[in-house]
């Protein structure tokens, strides 16, 4: 019992000294956000633009093939209008578009930053926070994009104003998962071809271009395990259909998420000190 509370300790104890260590050194970490914001558009004619442009792309596209294609309509919700439709895929695509980029980029992020390893006043814990900040204003800046097209078109309710909240463990999941993967692709560099056909394979395990609804009643309790999967669902929810979340699963999925921060903040901690014997 005793060795559990100090594990747990140590794990509480990793991510707040990786969370404080942003804080105390904040403008080398805004520093650092602010380049790795600009070095992913830089030599680009548009630039941040891009962060917009995309997601945009792939949503026309990919309305273009449910929604005039295939003539899917959102089934049990709103009025099964193809303007509904574009914002409920709008939703799931800034998500998981969210997560894909963090794990994708996460197995070399230190290899990345080899110059950081041997500098052993740095603070490496904080470049998984540099590189999820990073990605949290692409998704800010998208969401803010929806919430302006959801008020031009049916308007926003006071539910909207919970978006950040069913966000949260999404942001605390990829965390966890960007400090893991960080780690572990200094030491398995297959990591990195890994994870492309996972996160492709997520975006099809999460409710991104079909509603929960449309799934057997034996499938859905499973789908509720992948965080993404309640995030989108409690995310379209409190934006475009004006419900509250369901607070029992969102809590048990902000502890899930949680707990992946903790366990993701000890494991880097702990494994950091090799680091520099492998690079």
């Amino acid at each position: 019992m005793v060795a559990g509370s100090e594990a747990v300790g140590g794990q509480g104890g990793a991510l707040y000294r990786a969370l404080r260590q942003s804080w105390l050194q904040r403008q080398l970490f805004f520093k650092l956000l602010r380049r790795d914001f600009a070095e992913r558009y830089r030599g680009s004619y548009l630039g941040v633009l891009w962060s917009l442009l995309l997601p945009l792309l792939s949503l026309l596209v990919f309305t273009f093939f449910f929604g005039v294609i295939f003539k899917t309509r959102w089934a049990g919700r709103g009025d099964g209008s193809l303007g509904e439709l574009v914002l409920i895929l709008f939703v799931g695509l800034a998500l998981y578009n969210f997560l894909a980029e963090c794990l994708g980029r996460a197995p070399s992020l230190i290899l990345s930053h080899q110059n950081y390893v041997k500098n052993v006043i740095f603070p490496l814990e904080m470049l998984p926070v540099v590189m999820v900040a990073s990605s949290l204003l692409t998704l800010a800046a998208t969401l803010l994009v929806i919430l302006l097209l959801q008020v031009l078109g049916a308007g926003l309710t006071w539910t909207a104003l919970l978006l950040p909240v069913t966000v949260l463990p999404l942001v605390l999941f990829v965390l966890g998962l960007g400090w893991f993967l960080s780690s572990l692709g200094v030491y398995i560099r297959d990591i990195q071809q890994l994870i492309v056909p996972l996160v492709q394979l997520m975006m099809f395990l999460s409710p991104v271009f079909y509603p929960i609804e449309a799934l057997p009643e034996s499938v859905r309790p499973w789908l509720q395990l992948n965080p993404l999967a309640l995030v989108i669902e409690q995310s379209r929810s409190v934006v475009l259909f004006g419900q509250p979340p369901a607070w029992l699963p969102y809590l048990l999925c902000l502890g899930a998420s949680a707990l992946t921060a903790l366990l993701g903040a000890y494991w880097f901690v702990r494994t950091r000190r090799g680091f520099a014997d492998v690079l």
